[in-house]
């Protein structure tokens, strides 16, 4: 933590679900990380982009790096 009690950017890892083990640079500490994967759009729409989206809350019981990310297969 900075001097000043505001989170400078730290690593975190992600676990379970698709971003499993993957790493990643946060600042502040946010309670949330979402990740998106593109998804294949049949019959071809003009600009028209779908995602999924996936959500990781933090595991606030690690206070030291790397920060853990758990993934919540029930949410959005």
């Amino acid at each position: 933590m900075a001097d000043d009690g505001v989170w400078g950017q730290e690593t975190a890892v992600l676990t379970g679900g698709p971003a499993d083990r993957v790493r990643i640079k946060v600042t502040g500490r946010p309670a949330v990380v979402q990740v998106t994967l593109p998804c294949v759009v049949e019959g071809a729409v003009v600009d028209m982009r779908v995602d999924a989206l996936y959500v990781y809350r933090r595991d606030v019981r690690v206070d030291d790096e790397p920060l853990r990310y758990g993934f919540d297969p029930v949410s959005p």
